[in-house]
């Protein structure tokens, strides 16, 4: 497996018959199989309103069969822990949507919101190696795949939808649905933890196009602004000898930091529009997929030492040096201090 690799770009066509937009991708499943191994992984579809992103992501509700990567890749992994004897895994799902440049945790485990603004509220905080974390950001334990199945039902239903001209049920929002898995050998004190983004954008679309007013028109400027962020991310990761990458720009992509250039495997899917109007959108599209192709990330195995096990050993090697110490010398020593211990 080399060091850096590449990310890929996938591409997708938007209204090409009823067969699932999943059917015959390749590059899917070995991000979810590294996510076992202790890598992380990201998939993120891109494209314009309209052209197949949540579809692809979460799936339709009609068939069973057009089920999203989201639903799949729940599937795949609980069907992998039950093959694997020889590791007990742990899951956490947690959901995030960042909609008008505000996070909101779609999981809020105090009550279904009735509107988006009674969500929790997350907020970004950066630590002194540089690592983003998401205060208020909940992470539900799933212990099968109906919970985690029913974690996204949930998160599905707060999140922020919308009627426009390009799109009868547009999403408004960037949502991140994040898989947390942990994995040991039993009576093992190593630990593999990764995460797996599957990441739903908000779909670019022309303004001046649309002819939106009012508040579709102030979501369609922060969608934009976004994307414009993450695309100035892109050429400044794309470029050689680039000592400043613009994160902290704005939210999503101070969150997707480790997926667009650090410690990721990451995935791209280009979601493009048949319709000839559309011809200028499909070829940004594609103009974007070729620049993130250049970009190689540097993942490296997640693994540590859990240290409460590590604690637990420590003593029962301790209590066995002892016991044959006192074998050896025929002394036996006590853990009190003597006066003079007592008095330095």
């Amino acid at each position: 497996m080399s060091s850096s690799p590449p990310v890929e770009a996938l591409l997708l066509r938007a209204g090409c018959g009823t067969e699932s937009p999943l059917s015959g991708i390749a590059g899917l499943q070995p991000r979810t199989t590294h996510v076992l191994s202790g890598y992380n992984g990201t998939i993120f579809a891109y494209g314009q309103t309209g052209s197949g992103k949540t579809f692809t992501i979460t799936g339709g509700a009609e068939r069973y069969s057009d089920r999203g990567i989201i639903p799949r890749t729940l599937s795949y992994l609980f069907q992998q822990f039950q093959k694997d004897s020889t590791k007990v895994y742990t899951t956490h799902i947690s959901y995030l949507e960042i909609y008008n440049e505000c996070g909101y945790d779609l999981l809020d485990p105090r009550h279904e919101a009735a509107r988006l603004e009674d969500l929790q509220k997350v907020s970004i905080m950066e630590d002194p190696e540089q690592n983003i974390h998401l205060k208020n950001l909940s992470s539900q334990q799933a212990a099968n795949e109906e919970e985690a199945l029913n974690l996204l039902f949930l998160g599905d239903t707060n999140r922020m939808i919308a009627e426009t001209p390009m799109n009868q049920a547009s999403t408004r929002s960037h949502c991140i649905f994040t898989i947390h898995v942990s994995g040991r050998e039993p009576g093992s004190a190593t630990v593999r933890h990764s995460k797996l983004h599957l990441v739903d954008l908000a779909g670019s679309e022309r303004v001046g196009k649309t002819g939106v007013g009012g508040q579709l028109l102030t979501e369609a400027k922060y969608i934009n602004l976004s994307l414009h962020y993450l695309e100035q991310v892109i050429i400044a990761l794309s470029e050689k000898n680039r000592s400043h990458i613009p994160y902290r720009n704005s939210m999503m992509t101070s969150v997707l930091r480790d997926s667009l250039g650090g410690n990721c495997m990451t995935t791209m899917i280009a979601t493009l529009s048949v319709e000839k109007r559309n011809i200028d959108e499909s070829i940004s599209t594609c103009r974007f997929a070729q620049r993130v192709a250049l970009i190689k990330n540097e993942a490296v195995l997640n693994e540590e030492l859990d240290p409460g096990l590590m604690i637990i050993r420590l003593k029962r090697e301790i209590l066995a040096l002892k016991d044959e110490l006192v074998m050896v010398t025929g002394e036996q020593r006590t853990d009190q201090l003597t006066e003079d211990e007592l008095q330095k």
